[in-house]
């Protein structure tokens, strides 16, 4: 069975239903060309970017440089059957990434902002890790660390929970508008008055 992979799928919005087209008629379209050696029809297969990277002369000379592999590809695709995997990422503004799968030839979600997804990239660990941030969520957070690191969190912040049960108890040094509370378990708390309201400036 052979594997076609397709990458750089662009979603369009419109009033109205539309067609996609098979990717397997491209995958089909390119084991001609490339039984073939024709150049110029690769070269209008690839996308914008590989165009520009490329250019029509250097599709040419990779053509006449991987002839033997490029009737090997062919002869696989040909054989088939051919299996297509389409991934697409939707941005939005806010820098949020939106993934979708594409499955029995319908695009479905398989990633986005507001549903749990594990990152199969450093890229997405870090997309995860904003969005956690931004949206102020522990959950969210949570999701994002690894598992040691995940419960050296939940561990210091069972531990504060703990420390704060009985707050009048608390050693409470207060110099001004600042204040430093001593908890047990040895946590700190700093606070600070803004405007006559107490507000907690750190804790550790």
């Amino acid at each position: 069975m052979s594997g076609v992979a397709l990458f750089g799928w662009t979603l369009v919005v419109a009033c109205g239903p539309r067609a996609m087209p098979d990717p397997r008629d491209a995958a089909r379209a390119y084991a001609r060309a490339a039984a073939a050696g024709d150049a110029d029809a690769l070269y209008e297969m690839m996308t914008s970017e590989g165009r520009q990277s490329h250019g029509r002369e250097g599709v040419q000379r990779l053509v006449e440089e991987t002839r033997p592999e490029l009737e090997r590809r062919s002869q696989s695709l040909s054989r088939g059957p051919l299996v297509a995997e389409a991934r697409a990422e939707l941005g939005y503004a806010d820098g949020e990434v939106a993934v979708l799968e594409l499955e029995e030839g319908t695009f479905r979600v398989g990633a986005a902002a507001t549903l749990p997804a594990g990152a199969t990239t450093p890229q997405q660990a870090l997309v995860e890790l904003r969005r956690a941030l931004a949206q102020r969520s522990y959950a969210t957070l949570s999701r994002a660390l690894a598992d040691g690191t995940r419960r050296h969190l939940e561990d210091q912040l069972s531990s504060l929970v703990r420390s704060l049960e009985d707050p009048e108890a608390a050693d409470v040094s207060i110099q001004g508008d600042r204040a430093t509370v001593t908890l047990p378990e040895g946590h700190l708390v700093s606070l600070r008055r803004e405007q006559g309201v107490w507000k907690v400036e750190d804790f550790r």
